[in-house]
């Protein structure tokens, strides 16, 4: 089992940056990739990056990427999302998720449905 901290939410003003860092407490040979996700009100929850287990496959929504950046650092179990050049419409509360797997070549997924584990989320607003 997975326990999940995050930080580094607030506000910002557009076309500003933001760090946020998840720090992961794992069972003991667990294996994961993880991803991050955001949802605004009213709104469904949307995948904005994933990273595999290895950290040498990373992937973006198509409304983050060259503008945001996913890395892991798995000696010490963290994962960050840098973003950059923010807009008010990245404004969400923002979710880090691992999901475990088996095989050490597995697909990374964009569904939030095939994550096991999820922080208690972050919230990030951008002013206009």
């Amino acid at each position: 089992q997975v326990q999940l901290v995050e930080s580094g939410g607030g506000l910002v003003q557009a076309g500003g940056s933001l760090r946020l860092s998840c720090t992961a407490s794992e069972r003991t040979s667990t294996i994961y990739h993880m991803g991050w996700f955001r949802q605004a009100p009213g709104k469904e929850r949307e995948f904005v990056a994933a990273i595999s287990w290895s950290g040498s496959r990373q992937y973006y929504a198509d409304s983050v990427k060259g503008r945001f950046t996913v890395s892991r650092d798995n000696a010490r179990n963290t994962v960050d999302l840098q973003m950059n050049s923010l807009k008010p419409e990245d404004t969400a509360v923002y979710y880090c998720a691992a999901d475990r797997i088996r095989n050490l070549g597995s697909a990374v997924s964009t569904a939030a449905s095939n994550y096991d584990y999820w922080g208690q989320g972050t919230q990030v607003t951008v002013s206009s």
